[in-house]
């Protein structure tokens, strides 16, 4: 390059050059020299800058398209302007800063005149593209530019879009983000420190970090170069001996691997930089080159995290020479601070904790440390990391140190490479000494501690063919194969589980493994604890799975945060950092880096329910109150346990308060069936366990047998416990505020301090009104004055009442305050006591409140009042128009006259007792008595009550003509055969029940006929109706079809996203109900229609529209199924009944050929109900299989959206809609028997 040749090197193949070698040809010369070149992202542009300062724009064949020379000129184009970002002045300096130490942030302190470094020759030209390709960068020293190193960026077309500010010590490294936000360079110092700078598009400066120089060799960073990764997340900067990778969270810029390069810098003797480069599709795989090897490596970015089981949350972060240790149980310190800074003496390559989180090991390229975590306090605190032991590594410099795991305690198995090969070595921090090779011929890729739950000490090796193997910690190191993954998986956790090994990794593109079973495909990060698998989801959702033995029935939660409790919503990004269970938290980190401690529903929960089954009630307690989670968990998730150790409940608890607010929340409900449900597989609640006979057993209060067991176990206590034991009689369900009274009551004989407590914290309980009744129910005025000085009453309103019950006898008093308090059945007992005799008094108490129930009650052994009162009673009903029981009143009485013209307007329901009584009546006449039976006979008819009809006239008016027309029009033609037989009166054959027969006749074919009529017209409409909404349900519920011509079976072209299922409750884009309505659901828009029906006025305008059934409407078939069910129950109920009747007594008056036209028309109409059954319920064959239909339909109904419900005039057609889904049951139709006599089968 320095001749200015531009040389392309082409791979041979078999139709151009010679097979295995290269073709080097020159394309071109520049002049004077080339300083640097690099295609675009897109490799279409070629940007080459000359030694005398132009930048050429080429095409891919080398031709120039545009070029630009790099002059004083350029510096004019950009005026810069920094307001300050980043420093000091610009940030709150606290209300306590004063003025003077205030200074304008746009004015900097030292303006930079863009000197050159003294380690910069000038001669150094970067080149870098922008991601996108649509922005160049030139890092170029010219004399004419001011005799400063400037960064011009271009656009595609070679126009200068801006320059960079002047910077002092800047040097020739130039990276640009492919996100494009950033551009980084290298400032030197004269002090000798290092920082990368940062540029924006526009030149300004956009922050700094300061690199980590080796101290032993500061000229490792003589020469620098810098180079992001894919994904922007990584800044590679390359040093003569060695790359640091550096990444930024929360606005700091960690040092997280350094990697020794010193065999591939060293070309003839001499330093030159290695060359580097990422992958241009996988962010974390780079290349390292020299002339005589390359190597490539590929990091993956994990957490340094201590045990889940019985650790402390302890996190540790790699930051260069510093360890950032954490333990969230401890404290939750926001990165990128940390609890304690551990120090060591070179960059740390991986971090390993013990088993039990008692040790912590940190591997370094130069050595190994071992540190102590001890605990402190008596809250038992982390103590900083106390370093135990070093184990020097400096007879291993030809190795690569990778990854550390505990194999035992103080002892650690370490991968590391050597001349390619990847090899396991021992070592043991006691004895200071390695323990030899292990797990030789592995080929390991990760190398993990066991996990805690494992009873077997060692480690746990992933090797390139994916096996899953325990390496021992004792003798050479054996080898157990556990397990097999389906693919390479970067992350890995390991766990013992009922005994079993559960093997779970994670690929890169977010796929779940348990063992060989996929789990999930969006997983983001995971953590294992003693019962959950948890991991973050790309939907932005933490979820839980319960562990068990047989990984195949691993239970994998749906997205439903609402009512599962193993998923729940988190912030976008958020990974999982640690999970302590001990805690019953997890912490996670978000994208800027900060960090969030959740306490997430399931962990709750499974916390709770282990120390419930622990009986450690305090903890479980103070858990459900910090959490906010029901407390009747405490009782429903072991029942008789709570029952059994009330005791120790109440002794755990111990605060009177937090045991009142334990019995005030408790309810009825049993939350391990409804919000707590239990969702770990395989278990078995108490309510599921109790056999089926007692399911329908009176189920007694829970909370009424928690208060009792409760008042039990403080029966010994009960000054201790005052205020437990009144909230437990309190809270009962209903409230027994009366026994709490009478615990105050008995309190005041003993202490009245005492008593003054009990009655303020159950005026605090209870409305104070209510409790100043039940007080003043139990008779005792000094309690109801001490309940009332608690209240805001004015003592004027309840003293002068108070005073005038002392002033009155006991019974008096009694009665007095049940009167006052609206009890006026127990008043009515005192005032009898007061009289010892029915009096004046009694009657007017009992007629003013309607007390007549009772007082017959209370005087049944007393002849006398209890007719008076039986009179009362009888007179009140009749002016309640309750006829029937006023006469029964008064025929008890013996006061027919009144039973009678009570049981007369009672109407066709007493006509039996009228006739009685007005039979014994003296002061009816014979024609009186006609006149009243005549009337009954009125009534009766019409009530259509035939046989009544019948009787009355033929026994009481002695008019056999009439009776026999009655049975005539009641069907009832054997009774009349049988009354002309009984009064000899044939000739009534001819001159009544014939008329009667024909009459009979016309009506019954001219039904039938009707019935036959209807059925046409009806069951072909339906049919109709059905096809109508199979073939384009859009038209059919009332709305044109906006997608062109008809849908069905010629082919139409209704978009997949519309329903189309007349039984669906919710819409997608357009469903029925939408489209009918107007209105999109929650979800949705509507497609075309403008009726709204979502007002209570439209509902009802709509109820009208369903019951009308009108022609058209999309209520209609709905009208019309229900009219011909209407029509079969009548054909099957009164009709057959009466057909057959009819033939028979036309058969005995010798018509036959009419019975047989009534019967062939009867047989015709049934066959037609036949025929509808089956084609307007086709499918519901059976009872059976209608009922699992609908089971069916219910448990599938359970998906996401099944809670919508619509509303208005919506919920009309919903519910019209769902009828027709439903149905009511398929009618039954009985074959039709004809008679024999008139040939028929």
């Amino acid at each position: 390059m320095a001749g200015g040749d531009i040389v392309t090197v082409v791979e041979s193949d078999d139709d151009y050059g010679t097979p295995g070698e290269a073709h080097v040809e020159i394309v071109g010369t520049l002049s004077p020299s080339v300083s640097s070149a690099r295609w675009s992202p897109d490799e279409e542009l070629l940007v080459a800058c000359t030694g005398d300062g132009q930048v050429l724009f080429m095409s891919r064949t080398f031709d120039v398209i545009t070029s630009a020379i790099m002059t004083d000129d350029d510096l004019k184009l950009s005026k810069h302007v920094s307001v300050g970002w980043g420093k000091k002045e610009t940030q709150f300096q606290g209300r306590g800063a004063k003025a003077k130490a205030l200074r304008d942030p746009t004015i900097p302190e030292k303006v930079d005149e863009g000197r050159l470094s003294k380690n910069d020759d000038g001669k150094r030209c970067t080149i870098s593209w922008r991601g996108d390709g649509a922005y160049v960068a030139v890092n170029f020293f010219s004399p004419g530019s001011g005799n400063r190193r400037v960064i011009r960026v271009y656009n595609r077309d070679g126009e200068l879009d801006s320059v960079s500010e002047p910077v002092d010590g800047l040097e020739g490294s130039l990276s640009w983000r492919p996100e494009g936000n950033l551009m980084a360079g290298i400032q030197r110092f004269a002090d000798g420190h290092v920082d990368v700078v940062f540029f924006e598009r526009n030149g300004l400066r956009h922050g700094q970090f300061t690199l980590q120089i080796p101290k032993d060799q500061p000229e490792a960073a003589e020469d620098l170069a810098l180079e992001w990764n894919a994904d922007s997340t990584v800044l590679a900067v390359v040093m003569r001996d060695r790359v640091q990778l550096y990444t930024m969270g929360n606005y700091h810029w960690y040092l997280k691997q350094e990697i020794p390069c010193a065999e591939y810098a060293q070309v003839e003797g001499r330093w030159t930089l290695p060359w580097f480069s990422w992958h241009a599709e996988k962010p974390l795989l780079f290349a390292v080159a020299a002339p005589e090897r390359a190597v490539w490596f590929e990091f993956i970015l994990s957490i340094a995290r201590g045990p889940m089981c019985g650790g402390m949350g302890d996190v540790a972060v790699i930051d260069g020479r510093t360890v950032k240790f954490t333990p969230f149980q401890t404290a939750n310190v926001p990165p990128p601070m940390a609890l304690y800074d551990v120090e060591v003496d070179y960059p740390v390559t991986d971090i390993a904790f013990s088993k039990d989180g008692s040790q912590m090991a940190v591997l370094h390229q130069k050595g190994m440390h071992l540190f102590a975590l001890e605990k402190q306090g008596p809250a038992g605190r982390r103590a900083a990391p106390k370093l135990l032991k070093t184990i020097p590594l400096d007879n291993f410099e030809n190795k690569c140190q990778l990854q550390i795991a505990f194999a035992a305690p103080s002892q650690v198995q370490v991968l590391s490479q050597d001349d390619f090969q990847l090899q396991i070595t021992g070592w043991d921090f006691d004895q200071e000494l390695m323990l030899g090779e292990v797990g030789v011929g592995l080929q390991a890729v990760t190398l993990t501690s066991a996990d805690e739950t494992s009873a077997e000490e060692g480690t746990v090796v992933q090797d390139r063919q994916r096996n899953i193997t325990r390496i021992s910690s004792e003798g050479n190191g054996e080898t157990v194969v556990l397990g097999k993954f389906p693919a390479l998986l970067p992350w890995a956790t390991y766990t013992t589980f009922e005994d079993q090994f559960i093997a779970f990794g994670l690929s890169r593109n977010g796929h779940l493994y348990a063992n060989s079973r996929l789990l999930v495909k969006n997983c983001t990060s995971f953590v294992v604890t003693d019962k959950h698998l948890i991991y973050t989801t790309s939907n932005h959702f933490v979820k839980f799975i319960h562990l068990t033995a047989n990984v195949d029935e691993l239970d994998v939660p749906l997205d439903d945060p609402e009512t599962d409790e193993r998923c729940r919503s988190i912030e976008r990004g958020g990974r999982l950092v640690t999970a302590m269970p001990s805690r019953m938290s997890i912490v996670l980190q978000m994208p800027r880096g900060n960090l969030e401690t959740i306490y997430p529903r399931a962990m709750v929960l499974a916390g709770i329910r282990q120390l419930v089954e622990q009986k450690e009630y305090g903890a479980a307690f103070a858990t459900c109150r910090t959490q906010r989670v029901d407390m009747n968990l405490l009782y429903d998730h072991r029942t008789e346990q709570f029952l059994e150790n009330v005791g120790l409940f109440l002794d755990q608890v111990k605060n009177a308060a937090d045991i009142d607010l334990f019995l005030s929340t408790l309810k009825e409900e049993d939350v391990t069936q409804t919000m707590y449900r239990n969702t770990k597989a395989g278990v078995v609640t108490a309510t599921t366990q109790q056999p089926a006979a007692l399911t329908t057993a009176p189920k007694a209060s829970k909370i009424n047998t928690i208060c009792d067991a409760v008042l039990h176990s403080l029966k010994a206590k009960k000054n201790a416990n005052l205020q437990n034991i009144i909230t437990a009689h309190v809270c009962k369900n209903p409230p027994a505020l009366s026994d709490g009274l009478q615990v105050v009551a008995s309190l005041m004989e003993e202490d009245e301090t005492l008593a003054e407590r009990a009655v303020e914290h159950i005026c605090f309980l209870v409305d104070i009104n209510k409790l100043y009744d039940h007080a003043l129910s139990l008779y005792n005025l000094e309690l109801t004055l001490l309940v009332a000085q608690q209240s805001q009453r004015d003592p004027r309103e309840y003293l002068p009442f108070i005073q005038s019950l002392h002033k009155m006898n006991p019974l008096r008093r009694q009665f007095t305050i049940d009167d006052h308090l609206s009890h006026h059945e127990k008043a009515l007992v005192h005032l009898r006591a007061i009289a010892n005799t029915y009096s004046e008094e009694v009657e007017s108490y009992i007629v003013k409140h309607q007390l007549y129930p009772s007082a017959l009650a209370l005087y049944r052994n007393e002849p006398g009042p209890l007719r008076t009162i039986t009179a009362l009673y009888a007179s009140h009903l009749r002016s309640l128009s309750k006829f029937r029981d006023a006469g029964l009143a008064y025929e008890s009485l013996g006061d027919y006259p009144s039973a009678t013209e009570c049981y007369l307007k009672a109407g066709s329901s007493s006509w039996r007792e009228c006739l009685f009584t007005s039979s014994l009546d003296p002061s009816l006449s014979s024609d009186q008595r006609q006149e009243i039976a005549s009337t009954l006979a009125d009534a009766l008819r019409e009530a259509k009550d035939w046989a009544a009809v019948a009787t009355i006239q033929a026994e009481h008016l002695s008019s056999l003509e009439s009776a026999i027309s009655a049975l005539c029009k009641g069907y009832l033609f054997a009774d009349a055969f049988r009354l002309i037989s009984l009064h000899s009166r044939p000739e009534l054959l001819e001159s009544h029940l014939d008329p009667g027969l024909l009459d009979a006749f016309s009506s019954s074919t001219e039904f039938l006929a009707d019935c036959k009529s209807q059925l046409k017209a009806q069951v072909p409409r339906i049919l109709e109706l059905r096809v109508k909404a199979a073939e384009d349900p859009l038209a059919f519920y009332e709305g044109e079809n906006p997608f062109g011509t008809r849908t069905g079976a010629a082919g139409g072209d209704i978009p997949d996203d519309i329903s189309i299922a007349a039984s669906s409750r919710v819409s997608t884009s357009a469903s029925l109900f939408t489209r009918y309505t107007g209105k999109g659901s929650q979800v949705t828009g509507t497609v075309a229609s403008n009726v709204s029906r979502a007002t209570s006025k439209n509902r009802k305008r709509e109820e009208k529209k369903r019951a009308r059934g009108r022609k058209g409407t999309v209520y209609e078939e709905e009208y019309l199924v229900n009219s011909v069910r209407r029509l079969v129950e009548r054909v099957e109920g009164s009709a057959r009944q009466e057909v057959e009747r009819l033939v028979c007594a036309l058969v005995r008056r010798g018509m036959s050929e009419r019975a047989r036209a009534v019967e062939g028309l009867m047989s015709e109409v049934v066959e037609g109900c036949e025929r509808a059954v089956g084609e307007v319920w086709p499918q519901q064959q059976n009872g059976e299989q209608q009922q699992q239909q609908q089971e069916g339909g219910e448990q599938d109904g359970q998906y996401e959206g099944a809670d919508w419900r619509p509303t208005g005039g919506d919920a009309v057609l919903a519910d019209s809609i769902e009828a027709m889904r439903r149905g009511v049951g398929k009618p039954v139709v009985k074959k039709f028997e004809r008679l024999s006599l008139l040939g028929g089968r």
